[in-house]
């Protein structure tokens, strides 16, 4: 499917922006919202008056809302006992505020046939030291992934959500211990997901994991020479 009007949440980072490129390139008509640039729109989309602002930017620029990706985030480093309340706050704001009210604002008018697509993490269902506001804000957003699915899939509306494990933006060399394939992920790979799943009719509810493998191996296989030894 082409020629779609597609809202991407969260556009100005890496994954955001490889997410509108992907749309871009199919030939959608893209319309990128961030807290900072780049963007198309500046906007708050965990405000009320920010959701609005997007969803119409995109109705006023294609003629329609087809695809909605949430790819805002904000992920404080620190232990919950070192967790500020505003960082606490801001984990939520970014992730589960945004989710909220964009997809408030957005759903009255997605058509038949219309996605919505959350970038999940990893962290969702794998604990990490030190990021339990963002693991906490990831795992909340699958679990409204599948409640919006449920609810209405008799729209014909599908949601689903991208699970990334670490993704080397090119910044800095990634550990690869754990991945399976040897590597972390790549932003286009993300994003490649992201463009499936919207078009993707009869996926619902889903989360698909882009990270590698990681989700599948044993922390055994591993730390353990014998078993490292069977596969490498």
């Amino acid at each position: 499917m082409t020629g779609r009007g597609v809202l991407v949440v969260g556009s100005g980072s890496p994954i955001g922006q490889a997410i509108g490129a992907a749309f871009t390139t199919g030939g959608d008509t893209v319309v990128g919202v961030s807290l900072h640039t780049p963007a198309d729109l500046i906007a708050d989309c965990a405000t009320a008056e920010g959701a609005r602002a997007a969803v119409q930017a995109v109705l006023d620029r294609a003629g329609s809302l087809d695809v909605v990706v949430l790819a805002a985030a904000v992920m404080p480093v620190a232990p919950i006992t070192a967790t500020t309340d505003t960082q606490w706050h801001a984990a939520l704001d970014a992730v589960l505020g945004t989710a909220f009210a964009v997809c408030r604002t957005a759903l009255p008018v997605l058509p038949r046939g219309g996605a919505i697509v959350a970038v999940s993490s990893v962290n969702a269902t794998l604990a990490a030291p030190g990021v339990p506001a963002y693991a906490a804000a990831k795992a909340g957003l699958e679990g409204l992934v599948r409640q919006l699915a449920l609810e209405y899939g008799p729209r014909g509306i599908s949601v689903n959500a991208v699970a990334p494990g670490l993704i080397d933006d090119g910044g800095s060399a990634a550990a690869t211990a754990g991945y399976p394939l040897g590597r972390t992920g790549r932003p286009h790979e993300v994003a490649a997901a992201v463009h499936f799943l919207a078009g993707a009719g009869f996926i619902t509810g889903a989360v698909l994991p882009v990270d590698g493998g990681l989700s599948i191996a044993s922390p055994a296989a591993f730390l353990r020479d014998d078993l490292r030894a069977r596969w490498l």
